[in-house]
């Protein structure tokens, strides 16, 4: 079995259930290919660059059709989010993904700039002795979590989709006592504006 697990938080790429505040400027059908466009991403070069296990945890069920030909065409498994916000849904699967791995990193499919690099830093201090990575964004979010223990209240509190819940997640890291490092602070797709910037750092995922 391998030590650590990359777990891909997902949305199945249904027309006005992604993306949402993206639609007003480019539309329902192109936001969805956008987001699909940036899930396939995320697995291919995480399943094909990196040695980690991958799970792909999806909502709002398994019936889409993307997820068995992911599954059919990638090395990872298809697990069902459980919990009623996103931190629970996080905190749900980052418990059973520790009873099965030593290290796991938890992440979405929005950050067009995360790269192999980043997960292999992340894993390295992980190995090292670090309880958490922690790898925040420019919104004052994170984009990648990596835990070598669980603890409920790193889940719990925030003010998920707001601007500071990289600064509640530190603050429940210290209160836990935990040892931690961070990667560079990197963004993400989740505004309007951030449509230029995608289309300037990376043409070939913004195609309207």
């Amino acid at each position: 079995m391998r030590q650590g697990a990359v777990l891909i938080f997902a949305k199945a790429p249904i027309e006005g259930l992604v993306k949402t505040r993206l639609i007003p400027v480019i539309g329902e059908e192109a936001v969805t290919r956008l987001y699909t466009r940036l899930l396939v991403r995320v697995v291919d070069w995480i399943c094909t660059q990196t040695p980690y296990a991958v799970e792909l945890w999806v909502t709002p069920d398994r019936e889409h059709p993307i997820w068995p030909r992911l599954a059919a065409q990638y090395d990872l498994s298809i697990q069902l989010q459980r919990g009623t916000d996103l931190g629970e849904r996080m905190g749900s699967a980052a418990a059973l993904a520790l009873a099965r791995h030593r290290h796991v990193a938890l992440l979405g499919v929005d950050c067009p700039v995360l790269a192999a690099h980043h997960l292999h830093q992340a894993f390295d201090w992980l190995s090292d002795g670090d309880d958490a990575v922690l790898g925040p964004a420019e919104d004052g979010g994170y984009v990648l979590l990596g835990l070598n223990r669980y603890h409920r209240r790193l889940f719990e509190g925030h003010n998920w989709g707001g601007g500071d819940v990289a600064a509640s997640t530190r603050e429940a890291l210290s209160a836990l006592g935990w040892r931690w490092r961070e990667l560079p602070e990197l963004w993400d797709l989740d505004r309007p504006q951030d449509l230029q910037r995608l289309q300037l750092e990376s043409p070939g995922i913004y195609q309207r």
